[in-house]
């Protein structure tokens, strides 16, 4: 580029260099890795395996004759094709096959497959696998490479690993310690309001956690392999998971032998840092340290407040913070939210002095009709060849080599029956059969 010549805008450069929309031209970070995902009614490790497979991995989902119960979790079961809406995300990419692991034949076959995969995710009781012949043990003898995740929400080992409680979401939540801050923070601690109670999070997070971990985790192990030659034993508590998320609180306790209590939508941290009620909705405004405390006050037009409470220490005193959040929603409430998003961008550019973050509380449908996630394929619409036409919701990254893609939605059980992998023939349309014809099995 000349010096004459105009700069290309940043936005458009990177865009141009990782438009989502070529990723199907370029190459798949983890198309020469093969993925069993051995999971069972979890999603967890249903999600792992979505990671692997939107960067390229070929995966194969290992169901029992009956198939999976994760096929049917769904909002009110309903249900679309027979197949539940949170497995429609879950399933994407992957080839699935119905195997018997309680049959001597079927445990043969499995360890066949494992003989030649590089990485396996199993959600089983902890040492399941291994009463069965087919756990990390065994297999490793077969395959020294194998990286072997195992999910579960006490881990392999320790005085719960053998309780015999079955892996589920709302545990991993609970016993992460997490639940116990979320909520609103009740007035009468004794008789609170059914509003105040412990919440849980919206969303299948203990699970999500547990499965973004494993995949970090077998990435980390897959890179070490290069170098080493070795796989390794993943062991991957969802609970410790998402527990890693819980920010200060345990510190909190260890340095003051007290718990941080439950406080709703304030933050023990920051505030403002929360939600406020506005003319068509709610708000989101944030100001918290002294520069942008002072920032804020001055859009509001009150400068008595920045008075009132000129430290964070001040504005970090619940009392206080109560007072605060009912003198900022006054101004609030007189709004809608896009006149309190001009006032506050009119500040930040023409004033600079501080800086106040605002956003706007989106429900499923208005996120659905944002134009910027349209743009950044953040949502999708496919042409499933079993479901059809689908929107599907994307994966969280943009690469300008190796970009992440959805090739399919997922497959109904036992549809790739006929699908089975070994290194000489990959995956493909191999009948066990021929593969003990050809001496493979």
């Amino acid at each position: 580029m000349s010096s004459h010549d105009t700069p290309v805008k940043w936005g458009d450069w990177i865009k141009e260099l990782d438009d989502p929309a070529k990723a199907r031209t370029k190459q798949e970070a983890l198309a020469h890795i093969s993925v069993l995902d051995c999971s069972y009614a979890n999603m967890a490790g249903c999600f792992a395996t979505s990671i692997f497979a939107e960067l390229g991995a070929e995966v194969i989902r290992i169901e029992p004759p009956e198939g999976d119960p994760a096929r049917s979790f769904s909002p009110f079961g309903y249900m679309h094709m027979d197949t539940g809406l949170g497995y429609l995300n879950e399933g994407r990419n992957k080839y699935h096959v119905t195997l018997n692991l309680k049959s001597a034949e079927g445990r043969k076959t499995f360890s066949v497959l494992a003989g030649k995969a590089d990485i396996l995710v199993e959600t089983g009781m902890p040492g399941a696998m291994d009463e069965m012949g087919i756990g990390y043990r065994q297999l490793r003898e077969l395959n020294p490479g194998l990286i072997y995740c195992a999910i579960y929400t006490y881990g392999q080992f320790g005085p719960k690993a053998g309780c015999g409680k079955a892996d589920v979401d709302l545990v991993n939540q609970v016993y992460s310690g997490i639940t116990s801050v979320s909520g609103e923070r009740p007035d009468d601690p004794d008789h609170p309001t059914p509003s105040e109670v412990p919440t849980k999070q919206g969303n299948w997070m203990g699970w999500y956690a547990g499965g973004a971990w494993t995949a970090v985790a077998a990435m980390a192990a897959l890179h070490y392999r290069t170098k080493s030659g070795k796989g390794q034993f993943i062991d991957i508590s969802p609970a410790e998971a998402f527990g890693r998320c819980i920010n200060y609180g345990l510190t909190y306790y260890q340095g003051f032998q007290d718990v941080i209590p439950r406080v709703g939508n304030y933050d023990v941290g920051v505030f403002p840092y929360t939600y406020f009620k506005c003319k068509d909705g709610f708000a989101f405004l944030s100001g918290f340290s002294d520069i942008n405390w002072k920032a804020l006050c001055t859009i509001l037009g009150r400068p008595d407040l920045r008075d009132q409470y000129p430290t964070i220490f001040d504005r970090l005193n619940l009392d206080n913070m109560k007072q605060m959040y009912k003198e900022i929603e006054k101004w609030t409430m007189a709004h809608t939210y896009d006149e309190i998003y001009d006032a506050v961008m009119d500040y930040n550019k023409n004033v600079g002095q501080g800086v106040v973050v605002p956003g706007k509380i989106s429900d499923p449908m208005d996120t659905m009709k944002a134009e910027n996630w349209w743009v950044r394929q953040s949502f999708e619409k496919i042409c499933d060849p079993h479901y059809k036409e689908m929107v599907i919701t994307n994966h969280a990254w943009k690469m300008t080599e190796t970009p992440p893609r959805v090739k399919w939605a997922c497959r109904p059980v036992g549809a790739d029956n006929d699908y089975i992998y070994n290194r000489k023939l990959g995956w493909g349309k191999v009948q066990i059969q021929a593969m003990k014809d050809q001496g493979v099995i």
